[in-house]
């Protein structure tokens, strides 16, 4: 009871300190996301074993220019298209068990644009014609949180066949269709307050959030197996790490993004 009390008060400050920073001032929302990228970074580096400070320079030049400084499209579509590789090339080490880990310049590859280039689209993701679309990325959260917290309460209730077993023992295939079920449900009252998206588009936002969310879990949950660890860190108590909470929101956000981009542009 006393661990729940702990994990409920953790998660209730760290949705009202997401939630407000996106509805009340877009550089609130901004810093908060450059500083949790600093903190998965050092977690991720934590748990992978390199060493070293350039991964945060590296994570903080990318940033700076991705947020502040470049305005033209090409650019921000290269970083695109090198994180959603670099993210699909991870699904390979989640799904396939290979002889040989990976290298350190594949470690350091992965901190920069899986992790960095996940918080990097996310922190882009509200920015649109110069508006800053807090409902949209508030919208987007909530999803991930409906999601999880479904999946968690319906597996919990009738799970029975597990989803991936050698990696996440209590995930269940009947936890992960209740999440899925419920975020389509909240993405039906979502589009109501936003109208940027339509209906359909915001269905299939959720289909896209929910399904590489999970998969962004399941990495994550990979990395801590292989090092032998339950959590990333212990700096939110009763939930573990910053990239125990955020594992599916930052592998999810360039796919989210580039669905954005072709609902915007393409629509």
């Amino acid at each position: 009871m006393k661990e729940l009390l702990k994990r409920s008060l953790t998660g209730i400050v760290y949705v009202v300190l997401l939630l407000s920073t996106a509805y009340l001032n877009s550089d609130a929302f901004d810093f908060l996301f450059m500083a949790f990228g600093l903190g998965c970074l050092y977690e991720y580096k934590r748990i992978v074993g390199i060493k070293g400070y350039y991964i945060f320079i590296a994570y903080l030049a990318l940033w700076w220019a991705y947020i502040y400084l470049i305005r033209t499209e090409l650019p921000v579509l290269i970083l695109l298209g090198i994180t959603l590789i670099i993210d699909l090339v991870l699904l390979l080490f989640l799904f396939l068990k290979l002889k040989q880990g990976l290298s350190k310049i594949q470690l350091y590859l992965t901190g920069i644009f899986y992790i960095s280039g996940g918080f990097i689209f996310l922190t882009m993701i509200p920015y649109n014609d110069n508006e800053f679309a807090k409902f949209l990325i508030m919208g987007i959260f909530i999803l991930i949180w409906v999601s999880d917290s479904f999946a968690y309460l319906v597996g919990k209730s009738i799970g029975k066949t597990k989803l991936f077993p050698s990696i996440s023992p209590k995930k269940t295939v009947e936890g992960s269709v209740g999440g899925l079920i419920f975020a389509l449900l909240t993405a039906y009252f979502l589009a109501k307050y936003e109208p940027r998206i339509d209906l359909t588009q915001w269905l299939i936002l959720a289909l896209v959030i929910v399904f590489f969310g999970a998969l962004g879990d399941l990495l994550q949950s990979k990395f801590k197996r292989i090092a032998g660890v339950k959590d990333s860190g212990a700096i939110l108590p009763g939930h573990g790490g910053i990239w125990d909470r955020l594992d599916s929101l930052i592998f999810a956000a360039p796919f989210a993004y580039f669905t954005l981009k072709l609902f915007f542009y393409v629509s």
